[in-house]
């Protein structure tokens, strides 16, 4: 964390939304849920990089499921860096099953 001179904080971009003091975890969004139910099936809860109309999952979504803890970076491509492969955690399991806690 680093605290810039306006008094806010600001976390590194790897860290996740719940290591903010007094962080109440929110409800994964319809295109949220979508992405993550994917990986509940998948070996390792791997989750795609496509929907499934072929169209790249919004950068948006990937990241905002990272921040609150629902996803987490799982494997570089060394043949397409710009794309994040993710799995699905722990706490994105919980919150596709409706239990949501802090």
């Amino acid at each position: 964390m680093t605290r810039r001179g306006t008094g806010t904080v600001r976390l590194a971009e790897s860290a996740p939304a719940s290591a903010i003091p007094g962080f109440r975890r929110a409800r994964p969004s319809a295109a949220q849920r979508r992405w993550l139910a994917r990986g509940v099936d998948q070996p390792g809860g791997k989750l795609p990089l496509f929907d499934e109309d072929g169209q790249a999952v919004n950068p948006q979504t990937i990241q905002s499921c990272i921040r609150q803890g629902w996803a987490a970076p799982w494997i570089r491509n060394p043949i397409k860096p710009d794309w994040l492969v993710c799995k699905l955690t722990d706490a994105g399991r919980a919150a596709l099953d409706g239990e949501i806690t802090d």
